[in-house]
């Protein structure tokens, strides 16, 4: 199924919006894509990103997360906010991949095909990571999590220490790298340690290691179906992300307007 699926996307012209390229890709074809990266020979850390309404707004300004952009082997969309305004410019993405849905659905194609895989948790705060494990192994028991890792604060500013972790990555010859960081720092990251990385394919998903280990809840499914899963994590974080969605919610539809006048020239 995946080698299908992972020739369907190379058809798929992927679309310009918002500044970035996005993949128009389903979930399942996201997860085929993967599974047939992960059974190729070659040794190029191909890395997934999931852009929502805060990646694009600070894609705008970031130049490094720009590159993080251009350099990704996939870009599949995170928010619905993302899809609605695609929409309304008439643009069509098929739905959304978030990251927090997306390492599950990975695990459980591997448990239901019986494909084993090995995978590394690198992110989120000291043992958080290994509790992810002990749910991981308990749920889907085809998933090997072969090493965890909680970085240094500012590891990312050092490049020894990032080193060191390349190495312990690829000594753990992981199939997946999941990175949990945080954004923009995942993406900027991988973007620059790919090449030192032998792991087939790394996923920047934010907080999904923490959801994993049952640290953070995620929200309801009547809220992630109307798109306002990011209304409950604001409510569940409000001191460190009150701020960010304010700014996100006045920049956004000027980045919307900005496409839609873009758009309008182009016809």
């Amino acid at each position: 199924m995946e080698e299908r699926l992972h020739n369907s996307t190379k058809s798929k012209q992927r679309l310009d919006l918002f500044g970035i390229q996005i993949d128009p890709i389903t979930m399942d074809e996201t997860v085929g894509t993967i599974f047939g990266w992960m059974s190729e020979k070659v040794a190029d850390c191909k890395f997934v990103i999931t852009p929502n309404v805060d990646h694009l707004v600070q894609v705008q300004t970031n130049v490094g997360l720009q590159a993080s952009y251009k350099k990704a082997a996939l870009v599949v969309t995170d928010g619905k906010p993302v899809v609605w305004a695609a929409n309304f410019l008439g643009v069509n993405i098929p739905g959304t991949v978030p990251g927090s849905d997306l390492v599950p659905a990975i695990f459980e194609y591997a448990q239901t095909n019986k494909k084993p895989m090995k995978v590394f948790l690198l992110g989120a705060m000291p043992g958080v990571a290994d509790r992810a494990k002990v749910l991981i192994g308990q749920q889907w028991p085809l998933v090997n999590i072969v090493g965890t890792l909680s970085p240094d604060f500012g590891f990312d500013k050092k490049e020894d220490d990032s080193r060191k972790i390349c190495e312990i990555v690829n000594a753990s010859d992981a199939d997946l790298l999941v990175l949990g960081l945080g954004a923009p720092k995942q993406e900027l990251w991988i973007t620059k340690y790919a090449p030192h990385i032998s792991v087939k394919v790394a996923l920047c998903v934010g907080a999904t290691i923490d959801f994993l280990a049952g640290e953070k809840p995620r929200a309801p499914m009547w809220m992630r179906r109307f798109g306002l899963e990011w209304l409950h994590r604001m409510l569940s974080e409000p001191k460190r992300l009150a701020k960010r969605y304010f700014v996100d919610a006045v920049k956004f539809p000027q980045i919307v307007y900005k496409e839609w006048l873009l758009q309008r020239k182009k016809r």
